[in-house]
């Protein structure tokens, strides 16, 4: 057959080719809530514990430089600084993690308010300084506080970025801000302590470190904000942030009210050794709550429509901060006096009889803050304001029995007495009213509970037998490692990535 005839040949039909259809690409996997808010932990945890850890070694450096006096003069001040803190932008922040709308359209308003709000704060603090220290009975803190309380303008400018980081669960990012904070904040204030500024160094030190972090946060927020006004949306803010704002400022207004008591009643020299051992009551508040806090909110606000995750996610919050903290209380407590002599010095050693019971105020802090946190998240903010009132209104009373009675240490029964017998149980009741069940996370503390009971008994065994204080902490040490961690370890299973293994 020709090449003519071929084409002329009738064709065969072929069937038709059935192609496979193109196969679409799997969608990249999204993060769930729970691996965002798992990450979030885990970073902001290891933000918290370095932080912490340097902010341990300079305040070491520093109590072997300054005086008690030095430590009360800055009380005073940082004391009135964290009160407006509480206050300054009107709890309107929080509506940033609360509600699920655009960022952008609120977060200028927001913004706004902060700023304005925290600066007609700070006009009127510069003003009525003399006065405030006068009633705390330190007027030589007036130039701290006023050089100090410039943070909270700073404070005002930073809410809104950092708030949305945290959002976010971008605490890799707030890490870095934070770090960079940390080391101007420590060096400048351990260069101008050593050149005999005293208290002062606390002051500028921590002014330039904020104004460190203002930038980062500023630069490095996923969305940039400025300025601006909407009124409509100015009011639902304000709705929303005043009952928080009012329950912030009684929940710091409690923690900060015996810096009031303590100074006019038992002197600046008394209230600079309260301090020292207030803040290491604090440590365990500061390096396991705080680190929770910054993803704890959102994670609980998109879960709150969903109750029994909600509990379970609590409980596990629970289980694991107690677990973490508990023996870092418990050592704090029960060696209080050989801790302060070895790390401190012989003029902080005083301080331990209230350290003693600082520390259980410490371990009962982080509960109720997880409390606080998962009240507004179940928007239960004018209950909020309720429960910080009635702790304000008890422990007030009790701080001046206290402290009249048996000095610094009397107003540390007095915090950690109303802590555990009103408050606590308080804050139980309201959260149980709202349809969460809590014995899940009172299971999940068993554990950290046996442990830390055998913990404490161990410290009465190597207290009687050994008496040099580096033999106490040191064996004491080893003892509640080895009496607590095999206690605890299956617990791992409750941390995020085992969890969703």
């Amino acid at each position: 057959m020709t090449a003519a005839d071929a084409q002329q040949a009738p064709q065969t039909p072929r069937p038709p080719t059935l192609d496979p259809p193109p196969v679409e690409p799997d969608p990249e996997p999204q993060p769930t809530v729970g691996s965002k808010v798992g990450n979030g932990v885990l970073w902001s945890l290891l933000n918290t514990a370095v932080l912490r850890l340097g902010i341990l070694v300079s305040g070491i450096a520093l109590a072997r430089i300054l005086t008690t006096e030095d430590y009360g003069v800055f009380g005073v001040a940082a004391a009135v600084l964290i009160v407006l803190h509480a206050f300054n932008e009107l709890g309107v922040s929080l509506a940033l993690v609360r509600w699920e709308r655009d960022v952008r359209e609120f977060a200028p308003t927001a913004m706004t308010i902060s700023v304005g709000t925290s600066a007609v704060l700070y006009a009127a603090l510069f003003a009525t300084a003399p006065v405030i220290c006068d009633l705390m009975g330190s007027p030589t803190s007036v130039p701290v506080v006023q050089v100090l309380c410039v943070a909270v303008i700073l404070d005002g400018i930073a809410s809104v970025p950092s708030t949305i980081l945290n959002r976010e669960f971008k605490q890799r990012t707030r890490f870095f801000c934070d770090a960079l904070a940390f080391v101007v904040v420590t060096g400048l204030t351990i260069s101008l302590a050593l050149s005999g500024a005293g208290a002062m160094s606390f002051a500028i030190g921590q002014v330039a470190g904020n104004v460190v972090s203002v930038v980062c946060y500023l630069l490095l927020c996923p969305i940039k904000v400025r300025p601006g006004w909407d009124k409509a949306i100015a009011r639902e803010l304000l709705v929303f942030g005043l009952p928080l704002a009012a329950a912030s400022v009684l929940t710091l207004s409690v923690m900060q009210i015996d810096k009031f008591v303590v100074g006019p009643i038992a002197g600046t020299v008394a209230l600079g050794l309260y301090m020292m051992v207030f803040n290491q009551s604090s440590l365990p508040l500061q390096i396991f709550s705080e680190a929770a806090r910054r993803v704890s909110l959102a994670g609980f606000a998109r879960l709150a429509d969903d109750k029994p995750q909600l509990e379970q996610s609590v409980a596990r919050g629970v289980g694991l901060l107690v677990a973490g903290a508990l023996p870092v209380c418990a050592l704090l407590g029960c060696y209080a006096a050989p801790m302060l002599h070895i790390v401190y010095g012989e003029q902080w050693v005083p301080g331990a009889a209230a350290l003693q019971f600082l520390a259980v105020l410490g371990l009962v802090r982080i509960v109720l803050f997880i409390g606080y946190d998962l009240l507004v998240a179940l928007d239960g903010n004018k209950a909020l304001i309720g429960l910080q009132a009635l702790w304000l209104g008890a422990v007030l009373p009790a701080l001046i029995i206290g402290t009249h009675l048996d000095g610094i240490r009397g107003a540390a029964i007095a915090q950690a007495t109303v802590a555990t017998l009103v408050v606590l149980p308080s804050f139980a009741i309201v959260i149980r009213r709202r349809g969460v069940r809590l014995m899940p996370s009172v299971l999940a503390c068993v554990r950290p509970v046996v442990g830390g009971v055998l913990l404490v008994a161990s410290t009465i065994v190597v207290r009687s037998v050994f008496t040099n204080p580096w033999l106490q902490v040191g064996v004491g040490g080893l003892a509640a490692a080895v009496l607590y961690l095999p206690v605890v370890y299956p617990m791992r299973k409750m941390l995020p990535g085992k969890a969703s293994a």
